[in-house]
């Protein structure tokens, strides 16, 4: 019986020792992604009222303290009439610091267009299986508009990526934190990529907003002209992962865009190191996210095809000439790499 009892206990100590990874991971994937939607979903409060404190009228304001629970609202709303769970596999690569990522992959940042580049046959497939021809015709005009703004995105980042010498995100960062501004001065904000890439930061900035098809290139849903476009067709549930998977790009791309060009978790100047990274990362992905609700508010909309000429003829010959730039000042003696 005590050798039984031994074996099942070495058994149970066995299957834990197994079992315990798996659940780490789990524990890992849940803390990221729990906060992500959250975000998402409050990210709608922060737009309703920014945009409405910018045009002098009130936001949201009687569910909850100050509005608070607007979103908590929308969502119960929206869960009475469907069911479906959004995927959130881009976070997987993100580092909210020099250890803190889930998966620490060396071609992390190739993983992550591959499958933000995705979205696109959400986009096309939604308005063919809507079986009405304005919505497969709005799909079509969304699916040109996105992967266009793809290609500007694509280039701007191999910029980052030869500067770089890695598609490792977190190598990225770390790249960022060195040079004469960060190690003799302090003054680490100087020694991110947006000073010499200012060109390239640029046209990623405007790729996203475009890209995510927000005013003022949003013309691929312009409710007050086409209705919503490729999304006519659905309604609760099925319109919220839409709009959902809207602001959740966003907050990628800017998260994405303060690792690639405003030093990830680094903090702006040595003195404030003291301040968790992922405190830094989530403010810099907050300022830019802002960014992109001070421009719906004060732009008026693009034309399609005055958006699609910024993207074809300035935007993808811009990062073109700046990638030869760059590529000819690292092989000079001035280079900053």
């Amino acid at each position: 019986m005590q050798d039984l009892l031994e074996g099942v206990q070495q058994v149970g100590i066995s299957l834990l020792g197994e079992a315990w990874p798996v659940a780490w991971v789990l524990i890992k994937i849940v803390a990221v992604v729990l906060p992500i939607l959250a975000c998402v979903a409050y990210l709608t409060l922060w737009e309703r009222k920014l945009i409405g404190w910018m045009h002098v009228r009130l936001g949201p304001n009687r569910v909850g303290p100050l509005g608070l629970l607007q979103p908590i609202a929308d969502a119960l709303k929206l869960l009475t009439k469907e069911i479906i769970m959004p995927a959130m596999a881009a976070w997987a690569v993100i580092p909210f610091g020099p250890d803190v990522v889930l998966s620490n992959i060396n071609a992390g940042l190739l993983l992550l267009l591959a499958i933000t580049s995705i979205e696109v046959y959400g986009v096309i497939l939604a308005g063919w299986a809507s079986n009405s021809k304005y919505a497969f015709l709005a799909a079509m005009r969304a699916s040109a508009q996105m992967v266009s703004y793809e290609l500007a995105i694509g280039f701007a980042l191999v910029s980052v990526l030869m500067v770089s010498g890695s598609l490792n995100l977190t190598e990225i960062v770390v790249g960022q934190q060195k040079g004469m501004f960060a190690e003799q001065l302090g003054l680490n904000f100087l020694s991110w990529n947006w000073l010499p890439l200012l060109p390239v930061a640029v046209v990623y900035f405007v790729s996203s907003v475009a890209e995510t098809n927000r005013h003022p290139f949003d013309v691929v849903e312009g409710e007050s002209e086409i209705v919503a476009g490729h999304m006519v067709e659905y309604s609760g549930m099925a319109f919220a992962v839409f709009f959902l998977a809207e602001y959740a790009n966003m907050i990628l791309l800017s998260t994405l865009a303060a690792i690639m060009f405003l030093g990830g978790w680094d903090a702006p100047i040595a003195a404030l190191d003291f301040i968790p990274g992922w405190i830094w990362l989530g403010l810099k992905a907050f300022l830019v996210v802002s960014v992109f609700i001070w421009m719906r508010a004060s732009f008026p909309r693009y034309r399609y095809d005055q958006i699609m000429r910024l993207g074809w003829k300035i935007f993808i010959p811009v990062t073109l000439i700046w990638l030869v730039i760059v590529g000819a000042w690292m092989q000079t003696p001035w280079s900053i790499w």
